[in-house]
């Protein structure tokens, strides 16, 4: 299931469940900002390759920190804006790993549209060690379109009464 969420909140959260880019500090110290109220709720993403709907339910914890939920796995998510860009640190909280992942995101206007890119291995090597490292490879790359990995869509799931 970890796979599953790397590919949808990763391979785009790109590397948080597919490929895992797995890094060992968040991109940013602490959250940059406050949560986005936007976000909380429970998302649908279609995997048209396997044709299967995947669930990923986001909650508050606190005021800059998100839970989310996907399968059995769960994850701690803030926001880690850095060089012009929104970005999230992803934290698997499984037992064993712990480590994180970094995705950008966008939001649709209307709200009803959440997308994710995850940061590629290929391009930020799961080995680069320090947050100065990642960092710096990061902005060097922010014009690189191997930076992130492939879009994963999300539609925010209907409330039925």
């Amino acid at each position: 299931m970890k796979a599953k969420f790397a590919r949808l909140f990763l391979f785009a959260l790109g590397c948080l469940l597919l490929s895992s880019c797995n890094y060992e500090v968040a991109l940013t110290a602490q959250p940059t900002r406050k949560i986005d109220e936007r976000l909380l709720g429970d998302w649908v993403a279609v995997d048209k390759e396997n044709a299967k709907d995947e669930m990923l339910h986001v909650r508050q914890l606190d005021d800059s920190t998100y839970v989310v939920s996907m399968d059995s796995d769960i994850y701690r998510v803030f926001h880690s804006d850095f060089a012009g860009a929104a970005f999230l640190s992803v934290q698997d909280l499984n037992p064993g790993n712990r480590k994180f992942l970094y995705y950008t995101w966008r939001l649709s206007s209307d709200g009803k549209q959440l997308t994710l890119q995850g940061v590629r291995e290929e391009v930020v090597p799961e080995g680069t060690k320090g947050r100065a490292a990642l960092q710096k490879l990061i902005k060097q790359n922010l014009g690189n379109s191997k930076l992130l990995g492939d879009e994963i869509r999300f539609t925010r799931k209907a409330l039925k009464f």
